[in-house]
């Protein structure tokens, strides 16, 4: 049995409660039906300005009974500090998802990028402090890297951000070491590496690649690539993300905490690769799309050329292994979209 095999088996047996905060949004809903899964109890938390109640009642349906109303949701702001402390109240672990995403949208709007993304982290970080919880799990980010050109790319070994959104998110780790060397709150950042999945918004102006691309393909429109498409990314399946909060939040080995750690599937995957996989798998399971040539627009500002994650930190300290790559991910994402593109 691997850790993680073994890690959910002792959760099943000794619930604990968990609160996610973002949890309608699309790595907060998969977090969330992944605990249910397993019995937990679980506090909710989303403002719902890019998070959707459809997220939820989505999994009201594919989990038992029982186990939804295990699921405590309050509709809220991490902005509201009364909130943020009433649901982190008896928490064992809290996974911080909310902020507001997208490189694109925190250039257009840094005001409100920050106030979520840093004075919404220290809010929740100060409710975690007072709780008592055991372990603070926030979603850092890949765009801490910036400027800096190595390959692949190290946790020590970060640049200048390109982005307010990058500088958020580095804040947020400044903001994590200083509460655990101030207060002793134990955390874990967990650097994504462009995730994508089921239930991933496909219509918002700021979607990500993967949702919006497989949108375009399936209305038989032709996809928009920024740049030449040689850029890479390290494209990394959800289930990957859900394996890494669990082990991030229950690992018990000193030198594991207070962490940042890349989460990623380890493999570099170009634009036009990406084309290609999603294209090949749509006509696959529907025959009669036909795929179009891509556009190619101007490169996007603030946007890095290449991007690959070294993972070694994560599996020796967490234990974590990849059970999806890009590839496998991708047939399993454009199989949930072309069954629930109405739900989109």
């Amino acid at each position: 049995m691997n850790q993680f095999a073994q890690i959910t088996s002792e959760l099943q047996a000794n619930k604990k409660k968990w609160v996610i905060t973002g949890v309608a949004g699309f790595i907060g809903s998969n977090l969330l039906e992944a605990l249910l899964g397993l019995d937990q109890d679980v506090i909710g938390l989303d403002n719902l300005s890019t998070g959707s109640k459809n997220n939820l009642q989505n999994i009201q349906t594919s989990v038992s009974d029982e186990q939804w109303h295990r699921f405590q949701f309050f509709e809220g702001d991490i902005l509201d500090a009364n909130i943020c402390e009433q649901i982190s109240k008896n928490a064992d672990y809290i996974l911080h998802q909310a902020a507001l995403g997208s490189v694109p949208r925190s250039i257009e709007d840094p005001v409100n990028t920050n106030n979520s993304n840093i004075a919404g982290f220290v809010n929740m970080l100060v409710a975690a402090k007072n709780a008592g919880v055991s372990k603070f799990v926030y979603a850092a980010s890949s765009s801490t890297y910036g400027d800096h050109p190595a390959l692949p790319k190290l946790e020590e070994s970060i640049g200048k951000p390109l982005s307010p959104y990058a500088v958020t998110k580095l804040a947020n780790e400044l903001y994590a070491e200083v509460f655990a060397s101030t207060y002793n709150l134990h955390s874990v950042g967990l650097r994504y590496f462009n995730i994508f999945g089921r239930r991933q918004a496909i219509n918002s102006s700021y979607a990500a690649v993967i949702p919006k691309w497989v949108g375009q393909i399936l209305n038989n429109a032709a996809i928009q690539i920024n740049g030449d498409g040689e850029t890479t990314r390290d494209f990394t399946y959800i289930d990957n993300v859900i394996q890494a909060n669990i082990l991030a939040a229950t690992v018990n080995k000193s030198k594991a905490m207070n962490q940042i750690y890349n989460i990623a599937a380890g493999e570099r995957t170009s634009l036009l690769e990406l084309h290609h996989l999603i294209s090949t798998n749509v006509q696959l399971l529907n025959p009669s799309i036909k795929i179009s040539e891509p556009e190619f627009l101007p490169f996007r500002a603030g946007d890095i050329r290449h991007s690959l994650a070294d993972i070694t930190k994560a599996n020796h300290h967490l234990g974590y292994k990849p059970t999806h790559d890009v590839s496998e991910g991708i047939k399993e994402t454009v199989s949930w979209y072309i069954k629930n593109l109405n739900a989109e």
